[in-house]
């Protein structure tokens, strides 16, 4: 039986008799795939040491009969090590695996396998804040799934401004002007949240001043918007 060739990213492993373990891994090309590697947890093992958690690897496999295929080789392309040095980034990096793998279906497009590469990158570079990366993510979650906000006009359709606060409406997925003036977002929010949709890469975010602190105030804003439309 020929051997499929393509990279994965694992997003869950799970350990399977005596030296086994059963991988999820999200490719590329191939959707997401299962996998069992079989001996990886021998210390001779050939697979030990290519396929670990956050990091991208060279994988083959065969097709399995059932949903479950066999990972004959791989071999570790990048290991993103800086990521657990840190508690808070090693957290973020799970909650992005996590995230990547409630947001997917089996057969994902090509862009997710490339946004998760891209914020493992920026996670293994200590002078960027994990906050900000898991903030480009899940806003690049949520424009793959098609639920990005109105970030041009207001709920009555005039063009968003300077000088102006402004509520969230999340029934029409905009903001709507509040004239007491008590609404929690400006212009600096939107444009910040315009920039995290299209930004290609997460350090893009970093560059921009006050980033940590508009960060934190649209946290709670993203985070329902992935609860309500993506379900995560």
């Amino acid at each position: 039986m020929q051997a499929i060739n393509t990279q994965g990213i694992i997003l869950s492993r799970t350990d399977f008799g005596e030296a086994d373990r059963i991988l999820n891994f999200l490719t590329p090309d191939q959707g997401k795939v299962a996998g069992i590697a079989k001996g990886v947890r021998k210390s001779k093992s050939k697979l030990a040491g290519s396929i670990e958690l956050f990091s991208v690897s060279d994988l083959s496999f065969i097709k399995g009969k059932s949903d479950i295929h066999t990972i004959i080789s791989a071999r570790l392309v990048t290991h993103y090590d800086n990521i657990v040095k840190e508690l808070e980034r090693t957290n973020v990096a799970y909650e992005a695996i996590r995230l990547v793998n409630k947001a997917t279906e089996d057969n994902p497009e090509p862009a997710y396998f490339n946004m998760l590469r891209l914020a493992f990158a920026a996670l293994d570079d200590l002078s960027q804040d994990p906050k900000i990366t898991e903030q480009w993510l899940k806003m690049q979650l949520i424009k793959l799934a098609g639920h990005s906000p109105n970030l041009k006009t207001d709920c009555s359709g005039e063009k968003l401004s300077e000088g102006k606060n402004y509520k969230f409406d999340f029934d029409d997925m905009c903001f709507d002007e509040d004239k007491s003036r008590q609404g929690r977002f400006n212009a600096n929010h939107i444009k910040f949240l315009r920039l995290s949709l299209a930004a290609a890469k997460p350090e893009i975010l970093h560059k921009v001043q006050n980033a940590k602190e508009i960060s934190g105030d649209l946290s709670p804003l993203i985070q329902s918007i992935l609860q309500n439309f993506i379900r995560v």
